[in-house]
């Protein structure tokens, strides 16, 4: 948020100093332009972290920048666990994952946990393939 702060601080400085007639485009202005940023709000499962993305989507959209998507990670109910211990902490994450779905989100992504973290281009794309 100090960066975005930050960002947000330049774009009105520089709007302040430059003529009506001038163009410009500021780092805060490519954030807030969805045909060139997209921007992403990663979460887990779990009430604070849910909690805290959605603090900050209110921050961002108070700087005019409105999220695209949500995405939810390392998903426990998305693995569908064999063993009973994590098929019942998978069943909890529901409430969550429903939360994100009907009040923040009118895009989301839920990403299942991983034996093997997806790391570079092939194993991102073989994991947005699957399903």
């Amino acid at each position: 948020m100090l960066l975005l702060d930050a960002t947000g601080a330049y774009h009105r400085e520089v709007a302040r100093n430059m003529k009506d007639s001038t163009r410009f485009t500021t780092p805060m202005m490519q954030l807030q332009n969805q045909e060139h940023t997209r921007i992403l709000i990663v979460t887990l499962a779990e009430t604070t972290p849910v909690l805290e993305a959605a603090n900050l989507q209110e921050d961002l959209r108070r700087a005019g920048i409105e999220p695209w998507a949500w995405i939810v990670n390392q998903s426990l109910a998305a693995a569908h666990p064999a063993s009973r211990l994590l098929a019942l902490r998978a069943e909890q994450e529901w409430k969550q994952l429903e939360s994100v779905q009907q009040e923040y989100a009118s895009r989301i992504a839920v990403v299942p946990v991983q034996a093997e973290e997806p790391v570079g281009i092939d194993a991102l794309r073989a994991l947005a393939e699957s399903d």
